[in-house]
């Protein structure tokens, strides 16, 4: 069993997506994301799996949730900053967790 206090320490926040890339050096079909977090945070890194479920053009302007506070990880010749948080569709593809309203960038999930 997970202590609630565990889990205030892992620190998601709300990001826009402002740039996408293929991402071929990837083992598995990725794309290199920019994800501004707001003047606080600013703009971070990501490796993602999306590709099966989204385009590059779907996936700019986007709203997601990630975890900002784990270690950069080596992702082939990337590094990914943050982890941008989904689900697995019925396939094991990718679902973005994304707000259905507008919040303001940076935003902490409570």
């Amino acid at each position: 069993m997970v202590d609630f206090k565990d889990f205030e320490e892992i620190d998601i926040r709300l990001g826009k997506i402002i740039e996408v890339e293929d991402y071929p050096e990837a083992r598995k079909p990725s794309y290199k994301l920019q994800i501004d977090f707001g003047p606080e945070l600013g703009t971070k890194k990501s490796v993602g799996q999306f590709v099966a479920n989204y385009s590059k053009k779907e996936l700019k302007g986007k709203l997601v949730a990630c975890v900002i506070n784990f270690p950069p990880r080596q992702i082939g010749p990337a590094v990914s900053e943050v982890l941008t948080l989904g689900f697995p569709d019925k396939e094991g593809n990718a679902i973005l967790v994304s707000p259905s309203k507008e919040v303001p960038l940076g935003g902490r999930l409570f």
